[in-house]
């Protein structure tokens, strides 16, 4: 009898997968509650992967990391993400936290864990901490001491320098429209096989002297920030692997808030961190001598629609409010530039995207198209940045609120608004304006197909968003007007109340 061989099976490697992606605004009019995070992210489990297969996003390049590495298990824990807003309910943070570490506590009786990728901002705030994010990766660190760490964040994440104490690996978005999210997921997978398979060791050195960057000019594009990640790249030369560069999010108000660099190199070839540290200071030094750059003068509402309203390019002009700007925490109820517009008089077709009520959202749905309502949009939580418009409207168009993004940001993704609707001023009928039940960023074309609106008939969009509605505007738009509007995310940094003084110096 003849005992044929086999080879030993070799053992799949598991690799550890979380994500907390969440932007505060210290101001932001809207709470942070699970109903936010459930209604745009909270899931775990396999069923993440084939959701988010082919979508522009970094659970997009989890879900090709696993199928391009059959030789990984890789296991989805909890996954939250919800749109900026104010402080997260500490509830809600220590639910998903003891909810990550219940998953890691039991893959260790289940094989261990080869290595964990987080996918984090770095600017989530709760209503008690200000480095949550921080917080929850020393309980990761904790648990398993021994296993590669890494993380992916987002450009405007305010980084204290504990973060290098507890990461093996790290990225972060090297674009602002922020269209690389895949690639920096990439990044920190592709260091964590590294560490696995090759013996990569890392030396992370992190800088931050909390200098405060407005964010409206912060596109990498051209300027200031360009010149920012060209040198970055310029000064990652062996044994630098990474340098990662943090606008900062001055809405958070946190002690680190402000402009940071994240370098990391490999131990191998830099045992002291010297060639990290070098790195990180040379691109922070040049960060705070452009500083001066970052500052520029935005017209008010008025002056804006006003040179909207005289341009003599063809094809569509937006005018963009950054200071209720939805990806900034603004809640999409602020009325200033939608007093300018009316004030205007306009006789174009002009569109207002967007105000969020879910009452009159119901009230226009019971009435049905064509009825006539008198409402009041804006102001919704308060007058503190402005009374809210009183007029009356005829329902034109209901949706039930569900798209799926087209443009260069979060390819692919499903997004749920609620129930919207589209008014037409009575006085004033060829201004429409659009209310949802929640919060959406009004940043994709399919955002306004949804609605029926033809971006090539439209003549003046205004619009509550900043520097992502550039990401699938800045072609389709003849010309794009910010301006600067009272909100939870105004440009003048003197006009909100902020706790650590550093923030709004000089303003």
């Amino acid at each position: 009898m003849v005992t044929e061989f086999a080879p030993p099976v070799a053992r799949r490697k598991r690799l550890a997968v979380a994500r907390f992606w969440y932007e505060g605004n210290a101001f932001g009019p809207v709470p942070a509650t699970m109903e936010q995070f459930e209604q745009y992210e909270w899931q775990s489990g396999p069923e993440v992967l084939s959701q988010s297969a082919g979508t522009a996003t970094e659970m997009g390049a989890v879900a090709a990391f696993a199928e391009q590495h059959p030789d990984w298990d890789v296991v989805v824990l909890r996954c939250a993400a919800a749109l900026p807003a104010g402080p997260i309910a500490e509830s809600v943070f220590d639910q998903y936290v003891s909810e990550v570490k219940e998953g890691l506590l039991l893959g260790l009786t289940q094989g261990g864990w080869d290595a964990v990728y987080l996918s984090l901002h770095g600017a989530a705030i709760t209503t008690d901490r200000e480095t949550p994010e921080l917080d929850f990766v020393r309980m990761v660190r904790s648990i398993l001491p021994d296993a590669p760490l890494g993380a992916s964040f987002d450009l405007h994440g305010n980084m204290p320098s504990g973060w290098a104490d507890v990461l093996d690996f790290a990225s972060v978005y090297r674009t602002h429209p922020h269209i690389d999210m895949a690639a920096t997921a990439d990044r920190v997978l592709n260091g964590l096989v590294a560490w696995v398979t090759q013996g990569l060791r890392t030396r992370l050195v992190l800088r931050n002297d909390r200098i405060v960057l407005p964010s409206i000019n912060m596109r990498t594009q051209a300027g200031p920030m360009h010149a920012l990640e060209q040198m970055a790249r310029d000064v990652t030369i062996a044994p630098v692997m990474e340098v990662c560069v943090f606008g900062g999010f001055p809405y958070s108000d946190t002690a680190a808030t402000g402009s940071s660099v994240l370098a990391i190199s490999d131990a191998r070839l830099d045992p002291e961190g010297r060639a990290a540290t070098a790195a990180a200071e040379q691109v922070l030094a040049h960060a705070c001598s452009l500083a001066d750059q970052f500052r520029i003068e935005l017209p008010s509402p008025a002056d804006a629609v006003a040179a909207a309203l005289a341009s003599s390019k063809p094809g569509l002009i937006a005018v963009t409010d950054s200071g209720d700007n939805p990806l900034s925490g603004g809640g999409g109820d602020t009325p200033a530039l939608f007093r300018a517009l009316i004030d205007a008089q306009p006789s174009m077709s002009c569109l207002f995207a967007s105000f969020v009520d879910p009452e009159i959202v119901r009230r226009a749905g019971a009435a049905g198209r064509g009825a006539v309502l008198d409402v009041r949009l804006g102001g919704r939580h308060g007058s503190h940045f402005g009374e809210g418009a009183d007029v009356r409207v005829q329902v034109d168009v209901l949706t039930d609120g569900v798209f799926r993004n087209s443009g260069p940001m979060h390819t692919g993704v499903e997004r749920h608004c609620g129930n919207t609707v589209i008014l037409r001023l009575a006085q004033l009928p060829d201004v429409r304006v659009i209310v949802t039940e929640r919060v959406v960023a009004a940043d994709d074309p399919s955002f306004y197909a949804l609605h029926g609106i033809d971006l090539n008939k439209l003549r003046l969009l205004c619009v509550k968003a900043k520097n992502h509605f550039r990401a699938a505007f800045a072609e389709r738009c003849a010309e794009i007007i910010d301006c600067d509007a009272p909100g939870p995310a105004c440009q003048d940094l003197s006009a909100l109340p902020f706790r650590h003084g550093h923030i709004a110096a000089g303003y």
